[in-house]
């Protein structure tokens, strides 16, 4: 896996971009910015360390997917590490296999640091070959949603 870094700086405090980014007060805020990825992702379970969590989303003929993950690390409204480790597929947890094996273990990491005001997100996050072409691509453009949500 390669290791990939995107950051933006937002005009806001880093606990209100923190809540926004994660949609800790509304769920909306998260699927706002993660849209850009799938128009119809969302999440199902807790920010809270130690919990698994689903990272979902349907395709084109309305399947709900994703990824089975756990909350690794977190020190809110500073830090979050999530550990991707399963798919979710038409409806079950498939945690080994050819198509986990690939990337399970990766990491996605969003790191929060303010100052005067100002709110710089780094994300940390593995990617397979295959992916990193689309993830150069689509998490730019994520942030950027994310920054318009936090400064309107």
């Amino acid at each position: 896996m390669k290791r990939l870094e995107f950051s933006i700086s937002i005009r806001a405090s880093k606990q209100k971009v923190y809540d926004v980014m994660l949609g800790i007060t509304h769920k909306k805020t998260y699927e706002a910015w993660t849209a850009i990825f799938n128009p119809t992702s969302t999440y199902n379970g807790q920010w809270t360390q130690g919990s698994k969590m689903f990272f979902l989303g349907s395709d084109e003929f309305g399947e709900q997917g994703g990824m089975v993950s756990e909350i690794a690390e977190m020190i809110p409204g500073e830090m979050v590490s999530i550990r991707h480790y399963g798919l979710y597929k038409s409806g079950e947890e498939i945690t080994e296999g050819p198509e986990v094996d690939k990337w399970a273990g990766g990491i996605e990491q969003y790191v929060f640091k303010e100052e005067h005001g100002l709110t710089t997100v780094t994300v940390h996050l593995d990617s397979t070959d295959e992916f990193v072409d689309y993830m150069n691509d689509k998490y730019p453009k994520a942030l950027e949603m994310l920054k318009r949500i936090c400064e309107e």
